[in-house]
């Protein structure tokens, strides 16, 4: 009743060593490398050296004279990404660059929802190192959407997902991209596009009129007795037309360093042109609240995220789903789906997708479906209280399904059951392994109790790699208790399985864990429960927003349950998730937003 995900989104790549043509013969991932073979514009300057600006921890959160533009690379998971790629100029009033809050950490979160970010340290304006400290900046973005588009077949990009993101003074050069890419600010020695195809700007400076602009920025990047002609040409709203790229914008109204009228005068100027855009103005934030700090503020990212995916930027999300039984499982399977993996509802008027036709009382419990290798679903369930094997069956759609399949995995022992199995796919080995509970005749006597009707369950392991042919059965986990109900999943460098402690004298009926650092063994012993004073069993896990989130069946109180994994332990989330009615033992999977609409109809 649980189910093992296939977990090889959570895989990242550490290292990718691509040719990266002219400027350095090998790139790794995150490593920081120069814009430019020849800087354009550039004047000597000897003492003029960069300044690194350090936390109470020895972290760099900031830079301070910046002459040798680069790019910090972060590539995202090439199975979470469709190609989109994000230059993010940090803020800093074009004095200095908050690199690490409005670069780095924001790469980061650009790389978990599956977008490649590269993180533009772009030169501070300042005549000391350059003949024309207006274009500086500009030079720089433009160069950046070049380098990656001169690459984007090397980096797996698409060369027509290449977005522009700034905060603050950052936004500005951002928004000066969007307006001004097409200007020749230098000679490019080809004819690739600096036109970003989308901007991503946050609490941005956009003006340089006076009432309305950063002050600082306007001084450092134009002077202080700027002409009138630099105030417009830099004023970007006064410079959009129906070429400009679509835009998501984020400001707070309280923001007293970076009016919010920058972004909303922005936003005005692409709607008269008619040019896609969305808008998040917030009550309170203040300025500099880079990922979110408090209040609604914090909401943006995950705004963001939508618009990204409405655009077609990122993959569009995956659904949760949960396989399930009700009563006593003669009717089959039935299935629930979720958005957030809190609210569950029923499909198909919580009636049947599959009814039970083999085993002895032709039953479908504990149905535990996971996505294979092979791209197919695979599920195995329990098909009577008293059988000796499982029950199988295979789907493309979750819809239609193959011809069901008796697996008799304990016919040479002398068990009373076969309770509640489950798969996990060893991407490593390619290959299946089935696991499942079950009592023995005369084993673990020790541990055997009248309570429990003599029922005494260890658990036991096949596996293949074609659901034809199965290796000899095996004990898989003994305990020294009563066990019941594992599911065991891929996480981190080794798998992880939760099982529930049937043990009835003295009281358990709880869900633990025990790792290993394979999945076929051996594993740990297992630890302290994580579910609280009431009985629980069924347990299946999924991660949600960067969290493990474990489902169980609160099966005394008629009800479901669940725990959340935080830095300080397991939270109990029970009074946050809602399941239909009656849902029983079920298994959590996710599935592609095509498979889940099907389900829908």
């Amino acid at each position: 009743m649980k189910n093992k995900m296939n977990n090889s989104s959570s895989i990242t790549f550490a290292f990718i060593f691509l040719y990266f043509g002219f400027t350095t013969p090998l790139f790794s991932q995150n490593k920081e490398i120069p814009l430019w073979d020849k800087i354009p514009g550039s004047v000597p300057a000897v003492e003029y050296k960069e300044e690194k600006i350090l936390d109470a921890e020895g972290v760099v959160k900031g830079i301070n004279k910046v002459s040798q533009p680069t790019l910090t690379v972060f590539l995202a998971d090439q199975e979470k990404s469709n190609g989109t790629s994000v230059i993010i100029c940090p803020g800093g009033g074009y004095s200095h660059l908050a690199i690490d809050k409005e670069g780095y950490r924001v790469a980061k979160w650009f790389n978990s929802i599956g977008i490649s970010a590269f993180v533009l340290k772009y030169r501070l304006p300042t005549d000391l190192t350059m003949k024309d400290k207006s274009i500086g900046p500009l030079e720089d973005a433009q160069e950046a959407v070049r380098m990656i588009r001169r690459n984007a077949g090397k980096w797996h990009l698409d060369a027509a997902k290449i977005g522009i993101m700034g905060f603050s003074a950052g936004g500005h050069l951002a928004a000066t991209l969007s307006t001004h890419y097409s200007d020749n600010v230098y000679d490019s020695k080809d004819n690739v596009s600096a036109r970003p195809d989308f901007s991503i700007l946050i609490y941005p400076v956009i003006s340089m009129e006076d009432g309305i602009t950063h002050n600082g920025s306007k001084s450092n990047l134009l002077g202080t007795s700027a002409s009138k002609e630099m105030i417009a040409k830099y004023s970007n709203e006064k410079q959009v037309d129906s070429n400009t790229p679509k835009a998501f914008l984020a400001h707070a109204t309280d923001d007293k360093a970076v009016p919010v009228t920058n972004t909303i005068n922005y936003y005005l100027a692409l709607k008269e042109h008619n040019i896609a855009a969305e808008m998040h103005i917030y009550e309170k934030g203040g300025h500099g609240f880079g990922l979110g700090t408090e209040g609604t503020n914090k909401e943006w990212p995950k705004a963001c995220e939508k618009w990204l995916a409405a655009n077609g930027f990122i993959q569009k999300p995956e659904g949760y789903l949960f396989s399930y039984f009700k009563g006593n499982g003669e009717d089959g399977l039935h299935l629930a789906y979720s958005e957030d993996g809190y609210k569950w509802e029923a499909l198909k008027n919580d009636t049947s997708f599959l009814t039970p036709e083999v085993g002895k009382d032709k039953l479908m419990r504990d149905p535990c479906i996971i996505k294979g290798g092979d791209g197919m679903y695979h599920m195995v369930w329990t098909v009577s209280w008293t059988d000796k094997g499982i029950g199988y069956a295979s789907s493309k759609d979750l819809i239609h399904w193959s011809k069901q399949e008796f697996i008799p995995v304990m016919a040479h022992e002398k068990a009373r059951n076969t309770w509640a199995p489950e798969i996990t796919f060893d991407e490593k080995e390619n290959k299946y392994m089935i696991y499942w509970a079950s009592t023995i005749d005369g084993k673990f006597t020790e541990t055997q109790s009248e309570e429990e009707k003599g029922y005494n369950h260890r658990i036991y392991y096949t596996t293949t790699k074609d659901f034809k042919k199965f290796s000899r059965t095996k004990l898989l986990y003994e305990p020294g208790f009563n066990v019941i109900d594992a599911t065991i999943l891929k996480q981190d460098k080794g798998f992880v399985m939760y099982l529930k402690d049937e043990t009835r004298n003295p009281i358990q009926k709880n869900i633990k864990i025990a790792y290993s650092d394979h999945l076929t063994g051996p594993y740990t012993r297992a630890g302290k429960p994580i579910t609280g004073d009431y009985w629980a069993e069924g347990p299946t896990a999924v991660k949600i927003d960067g969290h493990w989130v474990i489902y169980f069946d609160k099966y005394t109180q008629k009800k479901y349950g669940a725990v959340k994994e935080t830095t300080n332990g397991w939270e109990d989330i029970s009074d946050s998730i809602s399941f239909p009615l009656g849902t029983r033992h079920g298994s959590v999977f996710k599935v592609p937003e095509a498979v889940l609409m099907q389900l829908k109809k």
